[in-house]
């Protein structure tokens, strides 16, 4: 979840709006990726989920972070929860039951993505060995269950909590048991954008499949292998899904600024309090309409903390998030963003790519997505399978990693970040049928080995 920011801008027309989201165009040397990643931490001793408060909390490791990164803390309320480069370049943040997340800042290339992961892990460990916690990547957690999980004390999240059970079956679910790894990208104009919407929407039932990684919930398998992935299909269908009308024709900034519109709020930040006005109009907000606020018209801050509030698969800001993967090892961590870089990032690439997907209807698209967190790489898709079509947009990728020539100091391309996702194909086994395999041989039906045996 994105931290909220302040910009009192007052908005005077939806056209401004519009502005902001062009105000990410920029040219091709100047694009960057930045990745995000999600992880839960647990007690060495017991496994049991950390808390926010104590000796040995989020609270304390957040404080101990700060103090070994030189990071400026982000609070609430008097509490951290949170820490921020103060260069600019990244922040670390918490989701709301304690998941702990790096936004990494936005860089160059690949090879800098990976060293600020491990780095970021290592800086992590550093400080929670001595408060004897470890931490899993994985898209849900495997054994605790909502009732379990610790919450953080952040104003937001109070309010999403609240309005959530309303609109879906697994918003909470989805707030405080999984875990994803994102991948935030450029785009040059609105065409260039609307290109890579279409093929990152498109694609992104692919990439569940190859990072699907959520196979146990409460202590035993939940009968998926992207239990995250599933979900978001009943968490609230106003501010999820596949958004059929990226594809339709004259789709641009104006399109989605008027669905973001109609868009449910969840609140108003007025200085340090949050206002719950869960379920009203963006619009009445404009208008100064808002019967939680009567008078109070909106600022810019007010419309970019909304644009944070949406969970499409492929989020629009002044970047594109791609939202479609589960949480996993450093080494997913560091695949997912050169994925979507040799796909996006080369133009040849880009064109095989939409090549590949421009006939899929919004009916198929959709099919595939709810068919994907449970059968993965094995999904059937006209007369080929997930697997099929997983090899053919790996190998686009790799084509235009190749052809974007980014070397190490070892004189390594970014394709070598691949190769995860590459044994993936070749084994036709996702991340969830490993886990699977584990837990019903070597394990012998034993899920405290997922603690020893995939923790970072």
């Amino acid at each position: 979840m994105a931290r909220d920011v302040t910009d009192s801008t007052p908005i005077v027309s939806r056209d401004q709006l519009v502005e902001a989201l062009c105000g990410g165009c920029k040219p091709a040397s100047e694009w960057r990726v930045g990745t995000e990643h999600e992880k839960f931490g647990f007690y060495l001793k017991d496994h049991a989920p950390v808390p926010y408060d104590g000796p040995h909390g989020i609270r304390q490791l957040l404080e101990s972070m700060a103090f070994l990164l030189g990071w400026n803390p982000i609070t609430d309320n008097d509490n951290i929860i949170g820490l921020t480069d103060p260069t600019g370049q990244g922040a670390i943040t918490l989701e709301p039951g304690g998941q702990f997340e790096l936004s990494g800042a936005p860089l160059d290339t690949i090879h800098q993505t990976c060293r600020e992961v491990n780095g970021h892990l290592a800086q992590v460990n550093e400080c929670a060995e001595p408060l004897g916690i470890g931490f899993l990547g994985l898209g849900a957690s495997p054994v605790w269950t909502l009732a379990e999980t610790p919450r953080m004390p952040k104003s937001r999240y109070d309010i999403m909590s609240r309005y959530m059970p309303t609109v879906g079956r697994h918003g909470l679910d989805m707030m405080y048991r999984t875990c994803t790894i994102q991948a935030n990208l450029d785009f040059s104009d609105e065409a260039d954008m609307a290109m890579k919407m279409r093929v990152g929407l498109a694609l992104q039932p692919i990439v569940t499949a190859l990072f699907a990684n959520s196979p146990f919930t409460d202590g035993r398998p939940n009968g998926y292998l992207s239990w995250r992935s599933e979900t978001w299909l009943d968490t609230d269908p106003h501010r999820t899904g596949m958004l059929p009308f990226v594809f339709e024709d004259g789709f641009g900034f104006e399109r989605y600024v008027d669905w973001a519109l109609d868009v449910p709020m969840y609140f108003v930040k007025r200085g340090d309090i949050y206002y719950d006005v869960a379920g009203s109009s963006f619009r009445d907000l404009l208008d100064g309409k808002l019967k939680a606020l009567p008078g109070e018209t909106a600022t810019m801050s007010d419309w970019n903390n909304h644009l944070t509030t949406m969970f499409p698969e492929v989020r629009l800001k002044q970047f594109i998030e791609m939202r479609g993967a589960d949480g996993g090892s450093g080494r997913r961590i560091c695949a997912l963003p050169s994925f979507w870089v040799g796909l996006l990032y080369d133009r040849t690439a880009l064109e095989d790519a939409w090549a590949l997907v421009r006939d899929w209807s919004d009916e198929e698209r959709q099919a595939l997505r709810e068919a994907v967190p449970k059968s993965a790489l094995a999904t059937t898709f006209r007369n080929r399978t997930v697997l099929d079509i997983a090899r053919d947009v790996v190998s686009l990728a790799r084509e235009g990693l190749r052809r974007r020539a980014s070397l190490d100091e070892d004189g390594h391309d970014e394709t070598i970040y691949l190769a995860s996702l590459e044994e993936i194909v070749a084994r036709a086994e996702s991340p969830a049928d490993s886990l699977l395999t584990a837990y019903e041989t070597q394990w012998a039906g034993d899920i405290d080995r997922i603690y020893t045996d995939y923790a970072y």
